[in-house]
């Protein structure tokens, strides 16, 4: 990446460049400076990753009213009508702003093509083959690139969020960018940052998504909510040495079977609706069927068959699952797909008015990062890339009185961080070691069931693991640093170094959250499930709240 210089201070910091953080940068209005901060390049995200497509009520036969019914159903009873409402009314008219923006969704003759995907009542997901995510954020990033208001900053980390201490207005972030930490000023900042998925060992998300946005908003004292729930999608590619290659919701829509190793269609013996159930059915029916079946439940899959759908509609609508499998070795048209579930979606974040406000003045959520009621306890199908673009549209409302720019403090002198080769070696084995552990802990005792006695030994774990971060002379370092105060180091490789450090801190918080939050909730929903308290408790239709260390019901 060249250098560039930063400026000191913008009206609005994005942080985070998937479809929230892009669709939020080119909603604010024009007259405001905006920096838009990225930690890889633009167009590495889960969004991009993002296949099955985006869901609306667009079609003649087909209602708000119905989408929002369908989204409650989903949600388990946690959703929040008035956020699902403004959802899904504003859905047809966000998927025309796209069209406009140069999105080429997939048609039939001059019409929207329109799927069907589990849970909903209509076809009414609209696509881009089977790439929709791609399609939609690289229209978006050639249009920020496009704008003169909006200036983009790559391979940029944010580290925290920089709180004016009397106001306890947020009044921009601390940056990790070209070897140095630096202080950016800003009347507002949005976290629009993604999911966690890499604390689990099992993910269908990319690397980056650490669960950034909802670490450094935990720790500056937002308040969070229902971190319990996180979807398993239940077909992701299975195979050695291959990436958890997500295979889309939409092929078993279009006619695919879900069967085991004895070509059965076994997911019918846990629900009437098979391979249609919800996600949450399905992943555990996969998961059952394993423990009661495979020799190493762990490494186990079972098999998606495509062969029941014509070859030509493969050929048109799955181009790129086609060919990933292809990469792998697996002919979609001549065998079926090793698949197993793996953690998908997270549907609890940084609480959000309709209007993105978070808790803390000055501070905004969109996105995965966002808990803004839409999804409940799980999310409906093809409804997260609709959130992203619904959300990220009312930053245009942002009401420029709430952009506080604040006053100009003297600049503090440089600190330098230095260690000696051996003494970095050890701090950075033990980063690696860390994070090389952590993900298989939270996959084993939060993954799809969930029980009282192994979420507390994770706790404890994940609670020691915190203390031995805590004790690294580059943790004391960074820590020690005051509000404004910039910093350079003298190590090696820096730039890996310091992300290793952040994202693993990151990871350690957003797994206690999990959980904590999951140890909290007796009961089961969504994307929730416990095998002590296997059934739904009245008592639990509420939402779980945690700030700083504090859990309660809504």
């Amino acid at each position: 990446m060249p250098q560039i210089d930063i400026p000191s201070q913008f009206d609005v910091l994005v942080v985070g460049a998937g479809a929230a953080g892009l669709y939020t940068a080119l909603c604010l209005p024009e007259s405001l400076r905006v920096g838009l901060i990225t930690k890889e390049t633009v167009a590495l995200s889960a969004s991009d990753w993002a296949q099955g497509g985006i869901a609306a009520a667009v079609a003649p036969e087909d209602s708000p009213t119905l989408h929002i019914e369908d989204t409650i159903r989903a949600g388990a009873g946690l959703c929040d009508r008035a956020a699902v409402e403004f959802l899904a009314k504003l859905a047809p008219s966000c998927i025309q702003s796209l069209v406009n923006l140069g999105v080429a969704f997939d048609r039939h003759g001059q019409a929207l093509a329109l799927t069907l995907e589990a849970a909903h009542s209509r076809h009414r997901v609209l696509h881009a083959a089977d790439t929709t995510g791609r399609e939609v954020t690289t229209t978006l990033t050639a249009q920020v690139l496009r704008r003169q208001n909006i200036q983009v900053i790559q391979q940029a980390l944010a580290l925290s969020l920089w709180i004016e201490p009397q106001s306890q207005h947020c009044q921009g972030i601390s940056l990790f960018y070209q070897g140095k930490i630096t202080w950016v000023r800003a009347g507002a900042v949005v976290l629009a940052t993604g999911g966690g998925g890499q604390v689990f060992a099992q993910t269908t998300n990319p690397a980056v998504s650490t669960g950034d946005g909802v670490a450094i908003a935990a720790r500056a004292g937002a308040i969070l909510r229902d971190l319990e729930f996180v979807q398993f999608h239940p077909t992701a590619l299975t195979k050695p040495g291959a990436d958890r290659f997500l295979i889309s919701e939409a092929v078993r829509g279009e006619g695919a079977h879900l069967i085991d190793n004895e070509g059965r269609r076994f997911a019918f013996d846990y629900d009437p609706a098979g391979e249609l159930a919800p996600r949450d059915v399905v992943s555990r029916a996969i998961f059952s069927h394993l423990q009661h079946t495979a020799l190493d439940p762990a490494t186990a899959h079972v098999w998606l068959d495509m062969r029941p759908i014509p070859a030509d509609k493969i050929r048109h609508r799955f181009p790129n699952i086609i060919k990933v499998c292809q990469h792998w070795g697996i002919d979609v048209f001549s065998e079926p797909i090793p698949v197993a579930p793996a953690a998908h979606y997270w549907m609890g974040g940084i609480v959000t008015d309709l209007m993105n406000r978070t808790n803390i003045a000055g501070l905004y959520a969109v996105g995965e990062t966002a808990s803004t009621g839409v999804h409940g306890a799980n999310r409906l199908a093809s409804n997260s890339l609709l959130e992203c673009i619904v959300f990220g549209a009312q930053m245009a409302n942002i009401e420029l009185a709430d952009i506080g720019l604040p006053l100009e403090t003297p600049a503090l002198p440089l600190q330098k961080f230095t260690a000696n080769a051996s003494e970095w070696q050890t701090q950075q084995t033990q980063l690696e070691t860390l994070r090389e552990k952590l993900p298989r802990l939270v996959w084993q005792h939060a993954g799809i069931c969930r029980e009282q006695s192994g979420l507390e030994t994770a706790i404890a774990t994940v609670e020691s693991w915190q203390q031995d971060l805590a004790t690294l002379p580059l943790t004391q370092f960074l820590l020690a640093l005051r509000p404004g105060e910039p910093a350079s180091f003298d190590i090696p490789d820096v730039e890996a170094q310091l992300r290793l450090w952040a994202e693993t801190r990151n990871l350690l918080d957003v797994a206690y959250l999990i959980l904590k939050s999951a140890a909290f909730r007796t009961e089961s929903r969504g994307g929730h499930y416990r095998l002590d308290y296997p059934q739904p408790d009245l008592n639990w239709q509420v939402h779980t709240l945690v700030q700083t260390d504090h859990w309660w019901k809504s």
